[in-house]
C-alpha cells in the first residue's frame, strides 16, 4: 500500500499521507514525500499544492521515532536531512503556493510538514502540539521560525511544555490562515487554491519567489544547525529513557 497519494484536480496537486494509524514518518516515506512536491513543483500544469491526509482524525504524529530508539546516528542523521534540510529547500525553490489542510492532530514532525506550507487551513476540531520535550528530543527546528510568527515567549511556552493546543489558539497565534467546520479542512484548501489558481501562475510565481527570499531572514542557514542540535540530543541517555517510555507507553525515569 502507498503510503500517500498524488492526483492532480483542477490544477491543483493533492499530496495526502496515508500511513494509518497517525502517519508516522520514515524515511523511506519523507523522501517519497518529497519527491512528490518536486513533481508538482516541475508540473506546468500544477499551480498550487495542498498536503493532508486521507487518515481520518490525523495529520500526522511525526517522525516514526524507532531508528531514533535504536540510537543509530545514520539514520536520525537521514530523517533529519530529509525533514529538515531537504524540505525546507523545496519549499523554498516550489515556485507556486503550498497548502497544509491539516483536520486532527498535527505533531512533532507534522508540526514541521505543516508549517513548511506558505498557508495553514485546519478544521475546527484540529489539534496542534511540540511534544518532542516529553519524549527526551527537541523540536529544533521550530526554535528558528516559531518565535518570529508567536513571538518569543509565547513560542518558549509551547515548545517547552509540549501541552496540545487547538485551532482556534493556534489561528489566534497566526499559526493557521483560515478554520473550516469539523471534517471540512481538505474542502477548505481546496475552495483556497481554487482562488490562488485564478491568478496569473507568473506573476504569482515571481510573488512567490520574492516573499520567501524577503521571510527568509537566515531560516536556511538555521535549519542545518537545527539538524544538528536535534541529532546531538537524540544520542544522549536522557533521550534514549524518554523515548523508550514513549515507545512503552509509562512515565520517563529522567
Amino acid at each position: 500500500m502507498s503510503l500517500f497519494s498524488y492526483e492532480v484536480h483542477n490544477r491543483v496537486a493533492e499530496i495526502l499521507f496515508n500511513n494509518p494509524p497517525v502517519n508516522a514518518l520514515t524515511e523511506a516515506m519523507l523522501g517519497d514525500f518529497l519527491d512528490a512536491l518536486e513533481r508538482a513543483a516541475r508540473d506546468p500544469e500544477v499551480r498550487a499544492v495542498i498536503i493532508g491526509s486521507r487518515v481520518p482524525g490525523r495529520f500526522s504524529a511525526g517522525l516514526d521515532l524507532s531508528a531514533v530508539h535504536a540510537g543509530a546516528h545514520q539514520k536520525v542523521r537521514a530523517l533529519l536531512d530529509r525533514l529538515y534540510v531537504r524540505m525546507t529547500e523545496v519549499q523554498f525553490q516550489m515556485g507556486k503556493p503550498t497548502i497544509a489542510a491539516v483536520g486532527g492532530t498535527a505533531r512533532g514532525g507534522g508540526m514541521t510538514i505543516a508549517i513548511s506550507c506558505d498557508m495553514i487551513v485546519a478544521s475546527s476540531d484540529a489539534t496542534f502540539g511540540y511534544p518532542e520535550i516529553d519524549a527526551g528530543v527537541l523540536p529544533s527546528i521550530h526554535f528558528t521560525h516559531l518565535p518570529r510568527i508567536v513571538g518569543k515567549h509565547r513560542a518558549f511556552e509551547l515548545l517547552f511544555t509540549g501541552r496540545a493546543f487547538d485551532a482556534q489558539e493556534a489561528q489566534s497565534l497566526g499559526l493557521v490562515s483560515r478554520l473550516t467546520e469539523p471534517g471540512q479542512a481538505l474542502e477548505g484548501a481546496r475552495v483556497l487554491a481554487q482562488t490562488l489558481c485564478g491568478k496569473s501562475p507568473e506573476v504569482v510565481r515571481f510573488g512567490r519567489n520574492a516573499f520567501v527570499l524577503a521571510n527568509d531572514n537566515g531560516y536556511r542557514q538555521a535549519v542545518a544547525a537545527a539538524a544538528d542540535s536535534f541529532c546531538n540530543v537524540a544520542l544522549t541517555d536522557a533521550a534514549r529513557e524518554g523515548i523508550a517510555a514513549f515507545v512503552e507507553k509509562r512515565k520517563p525515569r529522567w
